[in-house]
């Protein structure tokens, strides 16, 4: 007898015929795909009533750590100085209790035609100001904040690298900040000095997290760059019974790192205390930085700055030494690209390893791809190489201005190519990237066959527009390949593990602008629903809807439009 039957629905398998009315789920596992007429008996049966059955949602890039802090304010929205000086203000009223005012989500493109510096939050509040931007790329000072962190022309520190102006001095802008403040260094720095990164508050950004994924129908989470320091947050997550959905974690590998410290992830993911909940493995590397201020790598100049082409994180030579010897060690490797020089280098790493080593199936990813010349587009499906990338970061309410300016008009067929490389038999992983995107799926669903912004607005690059089955297919089946997981997730098949989502209607019925108004019903991780928005199971789920407050699975308070 089945434990849970799953009927009277449409059910999309990605597994052979591809489509069934039924699924069975015993101690774990289905157990039965089929039809209404020839399903077991069951303890328990969930009528569908015709909506859409999907293997669960595989977020191939979501920051967990940084997910929501109720004592930060958000900057999401905040298009102009006056209204971030405005939100700044109000919660430094509301909140006399804090020593820092910390906000996050600020956009480069707050101050027209230059970068925000402390001057422009001079009477805002005597108290020191640490501000992220969506990207968390950079942060932004205040003039309090750089005399008490004591930044002055002559000093360093060790999570960015602080901007100044023609005379030396330090304008209260610091770059480099996300790659630095995950080393260990970085992150002692920003523990000791800012409060927005305590132990306590990290870990309450990833139980939030966890609980917001699972309600958002996405049952494997990959956190792509936990620092060695953090693990322990991800074990008491476990420990705690927090996890409701799979983990990966992939290990954050500083640029500069020697090859101890390499033995040093080597033998943290080989004594790890994980099960099928948490798995360590991955290791996380950056090929450039961003584009919004100039420092991805690109093969030709920014558009609008002459002579200037970003540069790599590190010597191309020395990126393929270090990758190669990962490789060699039994790493699959996750490598932060957005320029289309980037995305070179991290391809030629990846071959070189490869032919080096005589093996092809490690399946490394290149993560966000924004940029991608027409001679690399192949080296995906060739190379096996997941192209692990981010619906939402292309819509034009995101990157029209900043990013399409730098790019230029004639590098923009060149951007986030889904449908070029899904033609090309790549095997494309897409996600969130959350907390710098909304984490829903949905919104990724919609993006990707519409390329058009949350409001409807005019598309920008159509040509690589994907149809929803491709779409999906790259949540589920996609992610499940790209983790090496293919035989028992991301695919409605008996003997794999039942990690299924019944979404609030039949997805395939609805056009695209209808997506936004769905969510995810039923969540099931291992056969265990752990999120039931309708109360079908049980009056008292583990992880109630509220749990990750409105509008598409995020919370109001922080309802990113984000993206790199």
């Amino acid at each position: 007898m089945l434990d849970l039957l799953l009927h009277n629905g449409a059910v999309r398998t990605f597994d052979g015929a591809g489509w069934a009315q039924a699924v069975g789920i015993t101690g774990g596992y289905i157990t039965y795909v089929g039809t209404d007429d020839d399903a077991p008996a069951a303890r328990h049966r969930i009528d569908l009533n015709g909506r859409l059955l999907t293997p669960g949602i595989i977020d191939s890039h979501n920051h967990l750590l940084l997910g929501f802090d109720p004592d930060a304010v958000s900057l999401e929205g905040a298009s102009s100085l006056g209204e971030v000086r405005k939100r700044i203000a109000e919660h430094a009223v509301e909140r006399p209790e804090l020593d820092w005012i910390c906000a996050e989500n600020a956009v480069y493109s707050v101050v027209e035609g230059r970068r925000p510096n402390a001057s422009d939050l001079r009477g805002v509040t005597d108290r020191p100001v640490f501000i992220t931007t969506y990207d968390q790329h950079s942060v932004w000072l205040n003039d309090a904040a750089l005399r008490v962190l004591g930044i002055t022309h002559e000093s360093s520190i060790p999570w960015g690298r602080p901007e100044v102006d023609a005379d030396g001095n330090p304008t209260g802008w610091v770059t480099d900040f996300y790659t630095s403040a995950m080393t260990a260094s970085g992150l002692r720095g920003l523990q000791r000095d800012i409060p927005m990164y305590s132990p306590d508050r990290r870990y309450r950004r990833i139980t939030s997290s966890l609980a917001m994924a699972a309600a958002s129908g996405i049952t494997t989470v990959v956190e792509p760059q936990v620092p060695l320091a953090e693990l322990d947050l991800m074990y008491r997550a476990r420990a705690e019974g927090k996890m409701h959905s799979r983990v990966i974690t992939a290990l954050f590998h500083p640029v500069g790192s020697d090859a101890e410290f390499r033995k040093d992830l080597r033998e943290a993911v080989d004594s790890a205390p994980v099960d099928d909940m948490l798995r360590l493995g991955p290791v996380k590397l950056y090929a450039d930085d961003v584009i919004e201020p100039h420092t991805a790598a690109m093969l030709a100049d920014y558009a609008n700055r002459p002579g200037h082409r970003g540069s790599p994180s590190m010597p191309p030579n020395e990126f393929t030494a270090m990758l190669g010897e990962l490789h060699r060690l039994g790493f699959q490797t996750h490598t932060h690209a957005t320029g289309d020089w980037g995305v070179r280098m991290a391809l030629d790493a990846i071959e070189s390893a490869q032919r080096s080593n005589r093996t092809t199936d490690h399946r490394h990813g290149i993560v966000h791809v924004e940029c991608l010349d027409d001679a690399d587009l192949p080296r995906f499906a060739r190379l096996g190489v997941v192209p692990a990338m981010q619906p939402r970061h292309c819509s034009p309410d995101l990157v029209a201005g900043t990013w399409m300016d730098n790019v230029g008009e004639g590098r923009w067929d060149r951007a986030w190519r889904f449908k070029s490389l899904a033609d090309s038999g790549a095997r494309l992983a897409f996600s969130s990237d959350w907390q710098v995107g909304e984490m829903d799926p949905l919104v990724g669903f919609y993006t990707a066959l519409t390329r058009a912004g949350l409001d409807g607005g005019s598309a920008w690059t159509p040509d690589e527009c994907l149809d929803l089955d491709t779409t999906l297919r790259a949540y589920t089946q996609g992610g499940a390949w790209a983790w090496h997981a293919e035989n028992e997730l991301g695919v409605i098949r008996a003997g794999a593990r039942a990690d299924v989502v019944v979404w609030s209607a039949n997805l395939y019925t609805l056009e695209a602008s209808e997506l936004l108004g769905e969510r995810a019903d039923l969540t099931i991780v291992g056969g265990a629903v752990v999120h039931d928005a309708r109360r079908e199971f049980s009056d008292d789920p583990p992880v109630p809807a509220s749990a990750a407050g409105v509008g598409h699975g995020v919370p109001a308070e922080s309802h990113s439009t984000c993206a790199h």
